[in-house]
Formats: C-alpha cells, structure tokens, sequence
C-alpha cells in the first residue's frame, strides 16, 4: 500500500513539474517578464480607443471635496473660539 501511494505522489509531482515547465518564455524582456499584451492591444495606450480619457472634473473631485471640507472646518473652529459653542451645520453659523 505505501508503495501504490508514493508512486502515485511521485506520479502527481511530475506531473505538475511538466506543467511548470510547458512554458517557454517567448518574447520575454528578461527572465521572469513575460507580460504579453493580446493580440491587436497597442503597445502605448494613449492616444488609442483604450485610452480612458479621464475627465479632468472627474478626477479633481476628491481634491475639490476636501478643500470644501477644510473650508467648513475653518468656519466651525472660528465659531468654536468666538463663541465656545460648537455648531456642526455650518449654514447655522452667521
């Protein structure tokens, strides 16, 4: 029995070592990288129809949030220091 099941194991680990080494590494950079775009894929992306041509409002968006964010901050910590009275809804305050 315990021969049966090392030859088995034997069988399963070489058969994974012949699927590792299946791969020939075409068009590889340098050993390792071996990124290959698919077929009909630019080589530079910009300029083509994958490009994603980000609207600039849409990736200013965080940014602009946060500046308004730090603007309602200001106006609750001036309020804070005039009056000792913390007011969260900035349209509350004068």
């Amino acid at each position: 029995m315990k021969k049966i099941l090392l030859l088995s194991a034997g069988l399963v680990i070489a058969g994974l070592s012949l699927q590792v080494s299946a791969y020939d590494g075409t068009k590889c950079k340098e050993p390792g990288v071996c990124w290959e775009p698919k077929p009909g894929y630019p080589d530079k992306v910009a300029g083509s129809k994958y490009d994603p041509k980000h609207d600039p409002n849409e990736l200013n968006k965080q940014s602009q949030s946060i500046k308004e964010m730090e603007e309602r901050n200001e106006k609750r910590w001036q309020h804070l220091s005039k009056t000792g009275k913390f007011v969260y809804d900035v349209d509350e305050i004068n």
